[in-house]
């Protein structure tokens, strides 16, 4: 039996009523702020709809750039219906890693900082803002990585306010979701 999460089901309607045999959906915002678990539920609400994630991208030492790598691998290919393929990058390992293969489906969802980026909008059908206080998102990720990744994290969430307002990807989003419930 299928448990029913009216919000997500209503948010997977109405992006099935979008055209397209592959509808490209972006969950975006900043860290913390609740991505991957939207996706998580979304993806179980459309069925099992494949999620790319933009950590299996980015690294440590290009943390902002990495995007043409999955624009070309993944994001281009989908849009034309074919399949995307690329290597994971392992962040313990700072290496590449094994290689997965995104078939076409129905709905694709694109998960991390920077999904619903300039760089590829015109590729993406919907676009999903998570909003998030920044002390929640501080509280989660230490929650999540342990308090010795306090530094880091802040850090992290000063440095990626430049490239939000550069790309105004909120602005661009077809529905905010907050990230709070």
């Amino acid at each position: 039996m299928a448990v029913l999460d009216p919000e997500v089901d209503a948010v997977v309607a109405r992006i099935r009523r979008l055209p397209g045999r592959t509808r490209l959906v972006a969950v975006d915002g900043p860290g913390g702020s609740g991505k991957t678990t939207f996706a998580d539920r979304l993806s179980s609400a459309a069925d099992g709809a494949p999620i790319v994630h933009t950590d299996d991208f980015a690294s440590a030492d290009n943390p902002v750039n990495w995007w043409p790598r999955m624009l070309n691998q993944v994001i281009a290919p989908l849009g034309r219906g074919e399949r995307g393929r690329y290597q994971r990058y392992d962040w313990p390992s700072k290496t590449l890693a094994e290689w997965h293969e995104v078939d076409p489906a129905p709905i694709v969802i694109i998960e991390g900082v920077s999904a619903g980026r300039a760089e590829w909008v015109e590729h993406l059908d919907f676009v999903i803002w998570i909003d998030t206080p920044r002390e929640v998102r501080l509280q989660r990720a230490i929650e999540r990585d342990g308090p010795g990744a306090l530094d880091d994290w802040q850090v992290w969430i000063a440095e990626e306010d430049a490239p939000y307002e550069r790309d105004a990807t909120r602005n661009r989003a077809d529905l905010i979701i907050d990230g709070t419930r």
